[in-house]
């Protein structure tokens, strides 16, 4: 029955994709950023709802079984960068509106008077966005193997999704992604409660009970101590992900942000996402109930699903994997939109309109095509995943940062000096030499490259032309 439900689900997500736009869409630009029209509402299940992925719904339960107070590390970075998207957000729009952006190859490109830097840093955000994408992916196809307990089920959830979800996009485009995001959300938060309700009484009596025999029986969950999620961890993968968010490093945001009407309704909706962010807590808390029933070194991506089955009816489990599937396939459309559209625009460069669509739309194929693969033979953790997406998008932090200013103060040799630089140490760090710099985020550790490059480079080879100044 669960399985009948999780596929009748990824089909009702496809149907809703579809009707999300009634023609195929034929201009990039409209398929990107739905022609700059949309309101507050959907502006808002398009943002806010993009914290809510795979990761969120298991991998935050799956650290929070594993790691303790630890996974909490996810709260304050999103309201962070949320601070600081208020007062970034009217300036970026306008720009975009003015001088065409659809990606952030496309502004950088723009800011810098380089097509270099433009196509790298279109490069380095498809190479770097595709583990979020796997993620999805691999997230699609754990939910279901952990409800049926088959593999194969498994596979063919992850096939079938993936189909439907680059059939929609290719269709709808971005209006597609926020049809989707309606339904996301609304069956999320649904689930999240009774979650939130019936996990914590079944095993344990309620969420203060939970906690009080958390600190009974395992007081080290409830601390951030040493080892693999110690206090240096935490800050350092705070800092790096409130930094991506924040200066807009993930390639995805980009044709959200600008498909707003307007500024107003992206600082409105700033304003009050923060709160709505407090919704990570929930999935958090069900990680904790774990602790106290499921056997240490169990899968920690799973113990959400495996409480669900214990605590709830079968079909009420149905709707929880259904919400599960939904915040796999609705972020996977929206990161295919990103990078679909980055190769198009700066990195595979033709002159007409048509043919530019159409490699957009070849990617959307490859690139499903790819994390697919990757996702069936290659899954990984899931947190790690997003941290590896965060460390090497973030190395774009500075290049965004000087590019908002009213004059960009340096020129492309140094920021792209500092930014290879601090891309090499990552890749170095997460590849090669793993346990160099102990729990530091290697991001972090790579953007301090990166700085301090850049400020090398600048004082060696100052700028000799005029400041590039905005439209």
């Amino acid at each position: 029955m669960i399985l009948a439900f999780t596929l009748a689900g990824i089909v009702l997500i496809g149907v809703l994709g579809f009707i999300g736009r009634r023609k195929p869409v034929a201009d990039l630009a409209e398929w990107t950023v739905g022609a700059r029209r949309f309101g507050a509402v959907t502006m808002w299940f398009l943002q806010a709802g993009e914290v809510f992925t795979t990761f969120t719904f298991l991998g935050m339960a799956g650290l929070a079984f594993s790691g303790g107070v630890a996974a909490m590390y996810a709260l304050p970075y999103v309201p962070i960068a949320y601070v600081v998207l208020f007062f970034l957000a009217k300036r970026l729009w306008t720009m975009g509106k003015e001088r065409g952006y659809l990606t952030q190859g496309d502004f950088l490109e723009d800011r810098y008077r380089s097509r270099t830097l433009g196509t790298l840093s279109a490069v380095l955000g498809v190479v770097f966005v595709l583990p979020y994408l796997q993620l999805q992916i691999t997230g699609l196809g754990l939910i279901v193997r952990l409800v049926t307990g088959d593999t194969a089920s498994g596979t063919l959830s992850m096939v079938t999704g993936s189909v439907l979800v680059v059939a929609f996009v290719l269709w709808a485009g971005l209006r597609g992604v926020a049809a989707t995001s309606y339904f996301k959300d609304g069956i999320m938060l649904v689930a999240l409660v009774v979650l939130i309700i019936a996990v914590p009484t079944h095993f344990a009596g309620g969420i203060p009970a939970v906690f009080h025999r958390i600190e009974q029986l395992h007081p080290e969950k409830l601390i951030v101590h040493s080892g693999a999620n110690d206090h240096v961890w935490f800050v350092t993968s705070m800092l790096v992900s409130a930094i991506g968010v924040g200066l807009m490093t993930l390639p995805h945001s980009w044709p959200a942000l600008m498909s707003a009407r307007d500024p107003k309704v992206l600082r409105r909706n700033y304003a009050w996402m923060p709160v709505y962010e407090l919704s990570l807590l929930l999935p958090m808390v069900i990680g904790f109930a774990a602790i106290l029933v499921v056997p240490k070194g169990s899968d920690p991506n799973g113990v959400l699903l495996t409480l669900s089955k214990d605590a709830l009816p079968g079909w009420v489990t149905g709707i929880v994997v259904v919400a599960a599937t939904a915040t796999a396939m609705v972020p996977a459309a929206g990161i295919l939109i990103g990078i679909s559209s980055l190769v198009a625009r700066n990195i595979v460069r033709v002159r007409s309109g048509r043919r530019q669509f159409w490699i957009n739309h070849g990617t959307v194929v490859l690139a499903c095509t790819l994390a697919l693969v990757l996702g069936i033979f290659r899954p990984d953790l899931l947190a790690n995943l997003l941290l590896l997406t965060y460390s090497g998008s973030v190395q774009l932090a500075p290049a965004n940062l000087l590019g908002f200013l009213r004059r960009v103060p340096v020129g492309k040799g140094p920021v792209l000096a500092g930014l290879v630089a601090g891309e090499l140490v990552v890749i170095w760090l997460t590849f090669v030499d793993t346990h160099l710099v102990g729990t530091v985020n290697v991001g972090l550790v790579g953007l301090g490259v990166n700085v301090v490059v850049l400020a090398l480079a600048a004082v060696v080879a100052p700028r000799r032309t005029a400041l590039v100044e905005a439209a």
